[in-house]
């Protein structure tokens, strides 16, 4: 349920509320918050998880006990979204949105399409796809579109 909210209904409320009281590009400000909510405190919830062993990473990786390489594998990744996930909380801050976003939406992204074929996927994995999906692609739009406005301007 988390995790719908982080990558949906956060994003999607903040937006409407800081559209509705001060304005700005409808593209810009969602994509803000989607970096800040979907990469931001997504990662960074996940890096907790990850790093102290209480979520669902190492059993992913397919053994009931993890190994003590497959804890470690599991920690590290751990550390970089906590990493990235810092970065995504920085996105309310001028300038850091498209940065933080690139570093944290195109993981999410690539970590989607990575998980796409996988077969005999759980319920938790197939939402964890589909909501790096739809990151990634909130953070590739903001990209393009800041990007291609610094080119035009």
């Amino acid at each position: 349920m988390l995790v719908i909210l982080q990558t949906v209904a956060l994003p999607v409320i903040s937006g409407i509320i800081q559209l509705t009281s001060v304005g700005g590009d409808p593209i810009l400000v969602f994509g803000t918050w989607w970096v800040f909510w979907g990469v931001g405190t997504r990662l960074l919830v996940a890096g907790i998880a990850q790093v102290s062993g209480k979520g669902p990473t190492a059993a992913i990786l397919g053994s009931s006990t993890p190994s003590v390489q497959e804890q470690q594998l599991t920690r590290e990744l751990g550390m970089a979204n906590l990493c990235m996930g810092f970065a995504g909380l920085l996105a309310l801050i001028p300038g850091w949105a498209l940065p933080a976003g690139i570093a944290g939406g195109l993981y999410l992204l690539i970590a989607g399409i990575m998980h796409v074929p996988k077969k005999s996927k759980n319920a938790r994995e197939t939402l964890a796809t589909w909501t790096d999906l739809i990151v990634g692609l909130a953070v590739v739009v903001l990209a393009i579109t800041v990007l291609t406005g610094a080119l035009a301007g």
